[in-house]
């Protein structure tokens, strides 16, 4: 889950378009070069791609999209936070299908997955907007409400990328009908409130395989999502090279030990790894081309293997809208901070990185950014309703990585942190209050990894005191 922004970096809801200059106003597109494997390699101006004219809404939802404003901003004013869900709540008890007539007329593309939702639903409306102006819910407001409120505050943008909780995610579907669905990732994720994550796999392999005149964009070295995708009628399998086989020992479909050999992996029941048609590999994106793959060098300002990832799969979905990959890349390339994540705070004598990790496959992608690095660290935990009040996760991260440098546990929960990093043998020293916490570390670089509210709650400190 990734709920309402409440005091991060604000960011709009909506990408602009290319200059009229460079727009196909016709609504078609020029000639494209399209190699053997489908990639749109064109690398000139790019074009803006017009849906069917939209219909003008109904009253209901009219009059829903309005009051929805109202509550938004009053919410704004009153400093109660964004006020994003909180307009769309009030839009959807007005119009119960506000989202999908929000929708209609749109060209939507839809993220989901356990992590990295956000980052890849930027990077998508990012390369996209070669095509046209796009509304998006890319600061993270990832529910039916959020969607509502993102949609509502661009009513002219022909494209929508919307990031949904993967627990939403059928209902959503079914309602927007959408033309390109992504397919990130499927792990254990508040066990509270999302359930068993065999039964959210199912209910995504349910919709996914009705879904009519849509392409799948699926992570094929992910077990769970692989089974979700592998009966839809049209898919594009992206290799991330980033596996988290924790929740996947066994087959979705039938239970049996899912057998693995070093990147490849299958089932007696006919679950296999896909041969990839788009794949990230050491700094390099490998592209569909004639007569074979091309390799294009991604050189990101984000940081990780995991961004990486995220990139392959939001250019493979761009592609599938018509963007060139070339140009895709090179807007992907001047991304630098997403909602505050990677954003680096000045304090005096320190400069921190914040880094979100909310899961145990989250915590261990994240962990995995700081090899090599010898840097003071403050692990910040929360145990909020958005955070999963069950933090029993503690115990499946590899905290062990951190041995041999200074360790400092913050946040609400710090004593909890604090329990497992001891059966971890990391040294570590509790400072509850997080900004305090890099204050008090060693002067120079700091790393700062920190769940949903803890990194929201620091974000906000850091503006402030700035």
């Amino acid at each position: 889950m990734e709920a309402e922004n409440h005091g991060l970096p604000e960011e709009s809801g909506v990408i602009p378009e290319q200059s009229t200059a460079e727009q196909n106003i016709s609504g078609t597109s020029s000639a494209e070069e399209h190699d053997e494997g489908g990639a749109t390699t064109e690398s000139s101006a790019a074009r803006i791609y017009l849906p069917p004219v939209r219909a003008k809404l109904p009253l209901r939802t009219a009059v829903a999209v309005r009051a929805a404003k109202i509550t938004s901003r009053l919410s704004r004013s009153l400093g109660f936070g964004a006020g994003g869900m909180i307009g769309g709540r009030v839009a959807l008890k007005l119009d119960p299908l506000a989202l999908g007539r929000l929708c209609a007329g749109r060209r939507v593309a839809l993220v989901t997955g356990t992590n990295g939702k956000t980052t890849t639903t930027l990077m998508l409306s990012t390369a996209v907007a070669a095509l046209g102006r796009v509304a998006s819910n890319h600061s993270g407001a990832n529910m039916p409400d959020g969607l509502v409120s993102a949609l509502a505050s661009q009513p002219a943008a022909p494209i929508a990328v919307l990031e949904v909780d993967e627990g939403y995610f059928p209902a959503v579907a079914q309602q927007v009908r959408p033309e390109v669905v992504v397919l990130l990732n499927l792990s254990r994720d508040q066990l509270d409130r999302v359930g068993e994550v065999r039964g959210v796999e199912r209910a995504l392999r349910t919709v996914v395989t009705d879904l009519a005149d849509c392409t799948v964009v699926a992570n094929c070295d992910d077990v769970m999502m692989t089974s979700a995708a592998f009966d839809a009628p049209s898919v594009i399998w992206v290799s991330t090279g980033i596996g988290w086989h924790a929740d996947s020992a066994s087959c979705p479909r039938c239970g049996s030990p899912v057998v693995r050999d070093e990147i490849r992996w299958h089932c007696d029941c006919g679950l296999r790894r896909p041969e990839p048609d788009w794949a990230a590999s050491r700094g390099e994106l490998v592209v569909p081309g004639r007569p074979g793959p091309e390799r294009l060098t991604l050189e990101l300002a984000l940081p990780g293997a995991v961004n990486e990832a995220n990139a392959a799969m939001a250019t493979a979905a761009a592609n599938a809208m018509g963007a060139a990959v070339a140009e895709s890349v090179a807007r992907l390339r001047a991304l630098r901070n997403v909602a505050g994540r990677y954003r680096v705070i000045e304090r005096t004598g320190h400069t921190a990185r914040l880094l979100l990790a909310k899961n145990p496959a989250g915590w261990t992608e994240t962990l995995t950014m700081l090899d090599g690095t010898d840097s003071p660290v403050v692990v910040a935990v929360n145990g909020r309703e958005a955070d999963g009040r069950d933090l029993s996760w503690l115990w499946d991260v590899p905290f062990e990585r951190l041995h041999g440098r200074p360790v400092i546990a913050a946040g609400e929960r710090a004593t909890d942190l604090a329990v497992r990093l001891t059966y971890a043998e990391v040294d570590h020293v509790v400072v509850p209050d997080s900004l305090r916490a890099i204050d008090l570390a060693q002067t120079g670089p700091v790393e700062v990894i920190a769940n949903y509210t803890a990194f929201r709650d620091l974000n906000v400190k850091a503006s402030h005191a700035h």
